[in-house]
């Protein structure tokens, strides 16, 4: 393939850039998808079967949700979450007071910290909705419960308790919890009733004695209660007031935090496990510190925000309020994401009078005038540290935050589609691609509803081949009328030459590396379920192409095929169908799928989930098999790819890649191989060329960025270090596929040594 341009790159991301002052919440959702791994399917379902009115809020807590529960939990267990919860908020009569933003992340979530998860809302709804049978507000209702459920359930404050981190279920079962505990609970109890409530905690008190954990609820804002020591009916009470106030917000031993689902740019610190950074939390601690204070006769409080106009988070600028006669009246910094989304700074000053504010940040300044009137919000949009330098044309030289990183990736997307639709539009209309002096014809058919994240293509090659141009042309009708499918589009090239391998040259990677690329432009298809199959010659096409473009296909299925040269190495992560008739002698068919049965068994027993294969030599069929091999279609179609696994396969053909899943050969020759494994953190190379030069591919779904990686070949390290995120390296690894999904953030070169 042609490389792309930097020219071209570098334009990619200024158009993206462009794109930035609109935040896109599909970025979120897709790179937790990414991260999911093989429950992506399970994720896409339950997105999927989720009513309408309730479906925005599935896909507001996939995108939020931690990445061990991207990768463990269930279709069932996320619906009747997602319903129940919905259910407790719209059934609260306080519920016209708490806003969807407020639902989704105190009351939809099914956790609060690392805690065990349970399906918890059924079973405390039914038990709790009768304790607040009475209670009109959110604030009434959390005090019933915590004056009533530690008898209701039986259970009581001990460090007798298993564990900290317990969960409602284990915390019932047992009878006793420490605060953590104890916390939890009540906050599922006050969710499960469409409270919105929310974990907070410290991690050391200003004196060094020890952490604490309690509850906040919300009503008309956050109020604290400890999780088992009511007191009474009233809220922000408890024996902890005096020592959180005296805790200190810049010291993140002593600051005080509450868990958030929404995105933000520090963890909340467990301090029962230290190293788990997976829970959000904002910064609370002024809330707890600072007294209100009266304001004077005639003044009302203005408060200032400053965002990033790059992404519309919160920033950290100083700000300087003056009159109109030219005194500076206020000064002070405003809060970014480490704080409560309605911390705001906030000064009192005279009703109707007229300021100027100005706001200071880096380089950037702006001013604006304005009338203080009561609840003014004073928001302001600014370039951020980040954009500056991106917007400065640094593009290459640029390191990336990670929650950059991920809103460029979905604005680069947007971006390279508008360019691309723009160039393709005429040459994809005309059902004709073109490759030099190769022309390859396709016709696709659609079928069913479009499904939640795009339809699934199946691309079929018909058979033939060695033969005269009507006889592969009336192959090619009749590939047409082949297979049938419920779901999905079916479509079929005809192949560009009439040669008995015209499914395996050179030239067809690069036609359907492009076919791929035009069908995710102009039908939006789900570029983790594109299958290939292709019945005699195309088989032929589907042994040799399937190894070597395993990361392009979620499943590929032989039909009456021959391999010829190829060998099964390189289906590692790419699950494999052979159909063959027992009675297919020519070329040894039958005999070669045959040994291929055994060699891709014997290869599954070596590998443990790896090489999934069907295998079927059809008894008493020939080379036609009746059509007993379309039981393959709907095996495929149980798969999704994985373009992220933790093992890579990569063992080149005659026609050689310079990419493959997250690794690049610049070089590549014929028949080399190259196998690398990732673990966490560490990158092992178990085998690769003498002085071979391999770009690892790598983004925050597969490693943590912020932290060194290690690149090793046996004890010989290869690299050791932090890797930058960089907008060029996002921009290039979406040219090189046109894939959304194939996009990587940062890239590591190791030379292998030459021995």
């Amino acid at each position: 393939m042609t490389p792309t341009p930097a020219s071209y790159i570098t334009a990619l991301c200024v158009a993206a850039l462009t794109l930035l002052a609109t935040p896109a919440a599909a970025g979120d959702l897709e790179a937790a998808l990414e991260a999911a791994g093989e429950n992506r399917m399970a994720l896409e379902a339950a997105i999927a079967g989720t009513p309408e009115g309730e479906r925005e809020g599935m896909r507001w807590l996939v995108a939020h949700m931690p990445t061990t529960d991207l990768k463990s939990l269930t279709t069932e267990f996320l619906m009747e979450n997602n319903s129940l919860a919905y259910e407790s908020w719209r059934g609260a009569p306080w519920q016209s007071s708490v806003d969807k933003s407020l639902f989704f992340d105190a009351i939809l979530p099914f956790a609060s910290v690392n805690e065990r998860r349970d399906p918890w809302r059924k079973r405390l709804r039914t038990r709790c909705l009768p304790l607040v049978g009475e209670a009109r507000s959110a604030s009434e209702a959390a005090t019933l419960l915590n004056n009533a459920i530690w008898k209701e359930f039986g259970v009581k404050y001990s460090t007798a308790r298993a564990k900290p981190d317990q969960s409602p279920f284990e915390t019932i079962d047992s009878g006793l919890a420490s605060c953590t505990g104890l916390s939890v609970l009540l906050i599922d109890s006050c969710r499960a009733v469409g409270v919105p409530a929310r974990f907070v905690g410290t991690p050391r008190w200003s004196d060094d004695s020890g952490n604490h954990s309690w509850v906040e609820v919300w009503d008309d804002g956050w109020h604290f209660t400890g999780a088992a020591e009511p007191t009474g009916s009233d809220l922000d009470r408890g024996w902890f007031a005096g020592r959180a106030a005296g805790a200190t917000r810049d010291d993140p031993d002593h600051a005080i935090f509450a868990v958030t689902w929404r995105d933000t740019p520090i963890s909340f610190p467990l301090v029962w496990l230290p190293e788990d950074r997976s829970v959000g939390a904002v910064n609370v601690t002024d809330r707890y510190t600072t007294k209100a204070e009266e304001l004077g006769e005639g003044l009302v409080p203005v408060r200032f925000c400053v965002r990033d106009k790059a992404d519309s988070k919160r920033l950290v600028a100083s700000v300087t309020v003056v009159d109109s006669a030219g005194a500076v009246v206020f000064e002070g910094k405003t809060r970014d994401e480490r704080f409560d989304a309605n911390d705001h700074l906030a000064s009192a000053l005279r009703e109707g009078s007229i300021y100027s504010v100005e706001v200071l940040l880096g380089n950037e300044r702006l001013s604006r005038k304005f009338t203080a009137k009561a609840q003014t919000l004073i928001d302001i949009a600014i370039s951020g540290p980040q954009e500056q330098r991106l917007a400065s044309g640094h593009i290459t030289n640029q390191q990336l935050t990670r929650q950059v990183a991920r809103t460029l990736r979905a604005n680069l997307w947007q971006a390279h589609k508008k360019e691309r639709r723009a160039a393709r539009q005429a040459e994809f209309k005309s059902r004709m691609l073109r490759q030099g002096d190769f022309k390859m014809p396709f016709w696709y058919r659609v079928f069913g509803d479009r499904p939640e994240g795009g339809y699934s293509l199946i691309i079929s090659m018909h058979g033939g081949g060695g033969a005269p141009k009507e006889v592969n042309d009336q192959q090619w009708s009749n590939q047409k009328k082949l297979y049938q499918i419920d779901n999905g589009i079916y479509l079929v090239p005809r192949a560009p030459t009439d040669t008995w391998n015209m499914w395996h040259q050179g030239h067809i990677d690069g036609f359907f590396d492009t076919l791929i690329k035009d069908m995710l432009l102009f039908e939006g298809i789900n570029p983790d379920r594109v299958y290939l199959t292709g019945y005699s010659a195309g088989g032929d096409g589907a042994y040799q192409l399937a190894p070597r473009m395993a990361d392009r296909f979620a499943a590929v299925a032989m039909m009456a095929g021959h391999p010829g040269e190829t060998q099964p190495d390189g289906l590692f992560n790419l699950p494999f169908a052979l159909h063959v008739g027992a009675l297919d002698a020519a070329y040894d068919r039958n005999r070669i799928g045959l040994e291929w049965q055994e060699k891709l068994g014997s290869l599954a027993r070596e590998n443990p989930g790896n090489y999934l294969h069907q295998v079927e030599v059809h008894t008493g069929k020939g080379h036609w098999m009746g059509g007993e091999d379309a039981v393959a279609l709907p095996w495929m179609a149980r798969h999704t790819r994985s373009l992220r696994p933790t093992r890579v396969v990569w063992l080149q053909d005659d026609v050689t890649h310079e990419r493959y899943y997250w690794l690049r050969n610049r070089e590549p020759k014929a028949r080399e191989r190259i196998v690398v494994e990732r673990d966490g953190q560490v990158f092992t190379v178990l085998e690769a060329p003498p002085a071979c030069v391999l770009e690892i591919r790598l983004d925050d779904s597969m490693c943590d960025l912020d932290q060194s990686i290690l690149v090793r070949h046996g004890e010989l390290v290869l690299f050791e270090g932090v890797v930058e995120r960089r907008a060029e390296t996002l921009a290039k690894t979406l040219t090189e596929r046109g894939d959304p999904r194939g996009m990587f953030s940062a890239e590591i070169r190791v030379v292998m040594p030459a021995e």
